[in-house]
């Protein structure tokens, strides 16, 4: 990959008029924006309209077109709901042919409540046993999933913050990179290979959740651990969870992906 700019050159946009922002992208091998790039950048523009005392802890975006990296990209902001517990914002992305991403975020002010986790961490290798395979300077990747699992341990390497927003952030650009191979291993056709002549498969996300649960440093491993449904008419749904290496369960995913056979 052309890393066009860097990671934190991505939330350097700049203010155009009320709840609007307006950011550029990186350059990505497959031609489009990557839409765990605009979702993140679509968070960050609704955190701009949130008191400083909630921290975001739900996502859930549509990604209506692919998006161009030649372009900048709009951010507009509506303030749907301030209440004494939750903040709700809906955010539109928008280029020159027209929405590329609608999303809807709420902030929520932390609380002192029970604290129960009822799933485990799968068994899987340390990171250091992993094949590294990143696909962007910014981050790590090793890969530790067998041909029946989607899984890796990923970390961001460039600086961040440490405040539950920039690690909220960090986690939703990553949490798209997976989900669609979970969705391939279900597939009659299987795995798909990125290093074959051609692709066995045409396809793009289309809709994506998050729920955030616990905060955790991005710049630490932490194990993406993806599963699937099943796919039919052309669309796979994918789950997922996000885990540090001391099995804190970070975040749960959702995600639709679109998964056409190539011709």
């Amino acid at each position: 990959m052309s890393d066009s700019i860097s990671y934190a050159d991505l939330y350097d946009m700049a203010e155009h008029g009320p709840d609007v922002w307006v950011g550029g992208s990186a350059v990505y091998p497959w031609g489009r924006v990557y839409g765990g790039q605009v979702a993140a950048q679509g968070l960050w523009a609704a955190a701009q309209t949130v008191r400083t005392d909630v921290v975001p802890h739900s996502l859930h975006a549509y990604f209506i077109r692919g998006g161009n990296p030649d372009e900048p990209i709009r951010y507009e902001v509506d303030r749907i709901r301030d209440g004494r517990s939750f903040e709700t914002r809906r955010v539109v992305a928008r280029q020159s042919n027209g929405a590329i991403l609608n999303l809807s975020a709420s902030f929520h002010v932390p609380e002192e409540a029970p604290d129960v986790t009822a799933i485990e961490m799968p068994d899987v290798p340390c990171p250091e046993d992993g094949e590294a395979d990143s696909w962007m300077s910014c981050f790590e990747r090793r890969s530790v999933g067998d041909s029946s699992a989607a899984r890796a341990w990923m970390r961001m390497t460039d600086p961040i913050g440490d405040d539950p927003l920039s690690a909220a952030l960090a986690h939703t650009f990553l949490s798209d990179d997976m989900a669609t191979e979970a969705v391939h291993i279900e597939h009659p056709l299987g795995r798909s290979d990125p290093d074959a002549p051609e692709w066995q498969y045409q396809g793009a996300s289309l809709d994506h959740s998050i729920w955030f649960h616990r905060h955790a440093p991005a710049t630490e491993w932490i194990l993406h651990d993806y599963r699937s449904s099943g796919v039919n008419a052309a669309r796979g749904l994918a789950f997922g969870e996000l885990w540090t290496s001391g099995g804190i369960h970070v975040a749960t995913i959702a995600q639709e992906v679109l998964v056409r056979e190539a011709r």
